[in-house]
Protein backbone atom coordinates (compact mmCIF):
# COMPACT_ATOMS: atom_id res chain seq x y z
CA UNK A 1 0.00 0.00 0.00
CA UNK A 2 2.89 2.55 0.79
CA UNK A 3 4.37 1.68 -2.60
CA UNK A 4 1.18 2.57 -4.77
CA UNK A 5 1.26 6.05 -2.46
CA UNK A 6 4.65 7.00 -3.60
CA UNK A 7 3.88 5.71 -7.01
CA UNK A 8 1.36 8.15 -6.80
CA UNK A 9 2.55 10.92 -5.59
CA UNK A 10 5.56 10.98 -8.46
CA UNK A 11 3.07 10.90 -10.83
CA UNK A 12 1.26 13.53 -9.30
CA UNK A 13 4.57 15.77 -9.49
CA UNK A 14 5.27 14.51 -12.86
CA UNK A 15 2.04 16.39 -14.09
CA UNK A 16 2.59 18.99 -12.24
CA UNK A 17 5.35 19.75 -14.02
CA UNK A 18 4.27 18.98 -17.22
CA UNK A 19 0.55 20.91 -16.55
CA UNK A 20 0.13 24.10 -14.63
CA UNK A 21 0.17 23.92 -11.35
CA UNK A 22 -2.20 26.96 -10.60
CA UNK A 23 -4.98 25.34 -11.48
CA UNK A 24 -7.87 24.36 -8.81
CA UNK A 25 -7.57 20.69 -9.83
CA UNK A 26 -3.96 20.33 -9.25
CA UNK A 27 -4.70 22.09 -6.10
CA UNK A 28 -7.84 19.91 -4.60
CA UNK A 29 -5.47 17.00 -5.67
CA UNK A 30 -2.15 17.98 -4.43
CA UNK A 31 -4.50 18.60 -0.88
CA UNK A 32 -5.99 15.17 -1.70
CA UNK A 33 -2.51 14.07 -1.53
CA UNK A 34 -1.08 15.89 1.40
CA UNK A 35 -4.07 14.50 3.57
CA UNK A 36 -3.65 10.98 2.46
CA UNK A 37 -0.03 11.48 3.28
CA UNK A 38 -1.23 12.53 6.77
CA UNK A 39 -3.25 9.58 7.10
CA UNK A 40 -0.56 7.33 6.51
CA UNK A 41 1.67 9.07 8.86
CA UNK A 42 -1.15 8.78 11.22
CA UNK A 43 -1.45 5.16 10.53
CA UNK A 44 1.96 4.26 10.56
CA UNK A 45 2.08 5.63 14.30
CA UNK A 46 -0.78 4.14 15.42
CA UNK A 47 0.41 0.87 14.27
CA UNK A 48 3.63 1.67 16.11
CA UNK A 49 1.62 1.89 19.04
CA UNK A 50 -0.50 -0.99 19.18
CA UNK A 51 2.95 -3.00 17.88
CA UNK A 52 4.83 -1.39 21.13
CA UNK A 53 1.67 -2.00 23.40
CA UNK A 54 1.69 -5.44 22.25
CA UNK A 55 5.07 -5.99 23.26
CA UNK A 56 4.86 -4.10 26.67
CA UNK A 57 1.55 -6.89 26.92
CA UNK A 58 3.41 -9.63 26.39
CA UNK A 59 6.25 -8.88 28.93
CA UNK A 60 3.85 -8.26 31.75
CA UNK A 61 2.17 -11.55 30.82
CA UNK A 62 5.57 -13.23 31.09
CA UNK A 63 6.81 -11.51 33.66
CA UNK A 64 3.46 -12.51 35.74
CA UNK A 65 3.49 -15.89 34.51
CA UNK A 66 7.52 -16.17 35.50
CA UNK A 67 6.66 -14.42 39.39
CA UNK A 68 3.05 -16.56 39.38
CA UNK A 69 5.33 -19.89 38.56
CA UNK A 70 8.07 -18.83 41.81
CA UNK A 71 5.18 -18.28 44.27
CA UNK A 72 3.74 -21.65 43.29
CA UNK A 73 7.20 -23.25 43.53
CA UNK A 74 7.71 -21.26 47.23
CA UNK A 75 3.95 -22.06 47.76
CA UNK A 76 4.99 -26.05 47.04
CA UNK A 77 7.59 -25.93 49.29
CA UNK A 78 6.28 -24.74 52.49
CA UNK A 79 3.64 -26.88 52.37
CA UNK A 80 5.86 -30.22 51.79
CA UNK A 81 7.78 -28.77 54.62
CA UNK A 82 5.01 -28.45 57.24
CA UNK A 83 3.93 -31.67 55.70
CA UNK A 84 7.27 -33.44 56.52
CA UNK A 85 7.50 -32.27 59.80
CA UNK A 86 4.15 -33.15 60.68
CA UNK A 87 4.64 -36.90 59.44
CA UNK A 88 8.00 -36.84 61.48
CA UNK A 89 5.73 -35.95 64.38
CA UNK A 90 3.41 -38.47 63.46
CA UNK A 91 5.81 -41.11 63.15
CA UNK A 92 8.13 -39.78 66.89
CA UNK A 93 4.21 -40.03 68.21
CA UNK A 94 3.50 -43.70 67.22
CA UNK A 95 7.12 -44.55 68.33
CA UNK A 96 6.39 -43.63 71.46
CA UNK A 97 2.98 -45.17 71.84
CA UNK A 98 4.49 -48.46 70.52
CA UNK A 99 7.22 -48.26 73.15
CA UNK A 100 4.54 -47.54 75.98
CA UNK A 101 2.57 -50.83 74.57
CA UNK A 102 5.20 -52.83 74.36
CA UNK A 103 5.80 -51.62 78.00
CA UNK A 104 2.30 -52.31 78.63
CA UNK A 105 2.85 -55.72 77.28
CA UNK A 106 5.82 -56.93 79.00
CA UNK A 107 4.32 -55.59 82.62
CA UNK A 108 0.75 -57.59 81.25
CA UNK A 109 2.63 -60.87 79.96
CA UNK A 110 3.67 -61.97 83.58
CA UNK A 111 0.30 -61.38 84.44
CA UNK A 112 -1.41 -63.76 81.44
CA UNK A 113 1.44 -66.09 82.08
CA UNK A 114 0.27 -66.47 85.83
CA UNK A 115 -3.13 -66.29 85.11
CA UNK A 116 -2.94 -69.58 82.61
CA UNK A 117 -0.45 -71.17 84.49
CA UNK A 118 -2.85 -70.79 87.57
CA UNK A 119 -5.76 -72.29 85.08
CA UNK A 120 -4.19 -75.03 83.76
CA UNK A 121 -2.13 -76.33 87.19
CA UNK A 122 -5.72 -76.17 88.90
CA UNK A 123 -7.82 -78.28 86.82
Amino acid sequence: MVDDKVLEEIKFHQDVVEHDSASPLHRIREKELEISGRVLKAKQKADEIVADARRKAAEVIGKGEAEGDKLARDAEASTMAGAEKEAAAAKEKAAAEAAEMEGTLAARRALAVDAIVKAVTQV
